[in-house]
């Protein structure tokens, strides 16, 4: 279930991403003293009291030229406040109320959403400054003085998160469902793909990249089984990620790989892989997603009987560390092989979330040791004494050494060959940890 949003919103310097900074407890957010720093998507799942919820660090007004400055903190605010559960509202005592969060709290005002005020930089500990009342006149309710850099009142604050959060109604979870995350560049086919699955103009389809502003659910059962298409933001360069309201997008994509059980990983076939494509495909392989590459546009390729065959060898080359990820062709335009993806879905779904007996696990591994001798070092040899499966989504395996200094990656990838060599897994990443005999056995 996707957790609740709490998005951090106000104009710049107010101490937004300090503030996020302090509350995951650690320095994700870059923090400098001039205005409109906050660029890349910034978010983490955090906790208070037990709720966990996602904490978002939104970019302040940023207005490009004096003749944009309304229109952007109009796009900033309503895409911040339409997509959190919560919304934070930063403000400084130092500079008072100003006009610019009048503006903001009239929109935040408009909107069917829990709001939170707080007011930063109320450095000293005690009764808040007489300044902190004239924020009374934004018309949210009472304001937390606090203080992002020391810490100060951010257990009041968050105490509010909590009994905000209490209110928020959870997304829908479809029992059974499949959740298929689409991701990729701008303009790869991702709605067109949605669209031809469900048979109807679902999303908004355009040449121009950055068409699709969120992640959109929608929802499609047949013989195959019930799925969740999640069709994303496209994902560009952060050099290229200039619009207020993109920025936010990519969250959201991310967000949308995170609660995923299948992403596909769409790629351009008139363009190959690009730099892009590989940190995209790089963030659902680091995540553990069962993944596959589906390459769209296929139509529109001059090709002939070994066209394809070069094709999948050269993704498998640029895409080298997710081999593991089949790869599909189609075309979103005129349907071609898109039934396909149904069973492919499937079997990567059912790969990801197999389960190996330990026995069947050992035996395995007796074959690969006496195949390929584990390395020495200094005279002494790598035991590996036994391994075990105690976790799926993705499929991760413990194997107990007598020293872990001496399971070096280049065996560790040998024993993970053998392991999809024996059981296949295809689709999935496969996750190894290594512990020594009588080690905390947690992962």
């Amino acid at each position: 279930m996707a957790l609740p949003v709490v998005a951090v919103v106000g104009r710049p310097n107010v101490g937004k991403s300090t503030l996020f900074n302090k509350i995951v407890g650690q320095r994700l957010s870059i923090v400098e003293d001039i205005p409109g720093v906050t660029r890349d998507r910034i978010y983490y799942d955090t906790e208070w009291r037990g709720q966990a919820f996602t904490l978002v660090d939104t970019g302040g007004i940023e207005p490009r030229s004096d003749d944009v400055v309304l229109s952007q903190m109009r796009r900033q605010a309503e895409i911040a406040i339409e997509k959190a559960d919560v919304v934070l509202m930063m403000t400084d005592i130092k500079t008072g109320m100003t006009a610019t969060d009048a503006e903001v709290a009239q929109m935040l005002l408009k909107a069917n959403k829990e709001i939170i005020l707080c007011v930063n930089k109320v450095d000293r500990p005690g009764d808040p400054p007489p300044e902190i009342y004239e924020f009374y006149n934004l018309g949210l309710g009472d304001p937390y003085p606090i203080s992002s850099t020391h810490g100060l009142g951010l257990g009041e604050l968050l105490d509010a998160v909590y009994e905000k959060i209490q209110h928020v109604e959870p997304e829908p979870e479809y029992e059974d469902a499949i959740k298929v995350a689409l991701i990729g560049k701008p303009n790869v086919g991702k709605s067109s793909l949605v669209n031809c699955i469900l048979g109807e103009n679902r999303l908004v389809v355009s040449d121009v990249p950055g068409t699709t502003r969120d992640a959109v659910d929608s929802l499609k059962e047949n013989e195959h089984g019930k799925y969740v298409f999640i069709d994303t933001a496209g994902l560009r360069k952060k050099n290229k990620v200039t619009e207020i309201i993109e920025r936010y997008s990519v969250v959201r994509s991310y967000m949308a790989v995170d609660r995923a059980d299948v992403v596909l990983i769409m790629i351009d076939a008139n363009e190959g892989v690009t730099e892009q494509d590989t940190k995209i495909a790089g963030f659902a392989h680091e995540k553990g997603k069962a993944s596959i590459v589906v390459v769209n546009k296929w139509d529109a390729v001059e090709k002939d009987d070994k066209t394809m065959d070069k094709m999948r060898e050269k993704i498998s080359e640029d895409l080298k560390f997710m081999s593991y990820a089949p790869i599909v062709f189609i075309s979103a335009k005129t349907g071609q092989r898109v039934d396909k993806l149904y069973e492919m879905i499937n079997f990567v779904a059912e790969q990801h979330s197999r389960r190996i007996s330990t026995g069947v696990l050992n035996d395995m591994l007796a074959d690969a040791t006496a195949k390929v001798q584990p390395p020495t070092d200094k005279g002494k040899r790598l035991k590996l004494l036994y391994m075990t499966q105690p976790a799926v989504n993705p499929p991760t395996f413990v194997v107990f050494v007598n020293d872990k200094e001496l399971f070096h990656f280049s065996y560790q990838r040998y024993i993970e060959n053998c392991i999809r060599d024996t059981f296949g897994l295809t689709g999935t990443p496969i996750h190894i940890v290594s512990r020594e005999k009588g080690e905390n056995f947690e992962l």
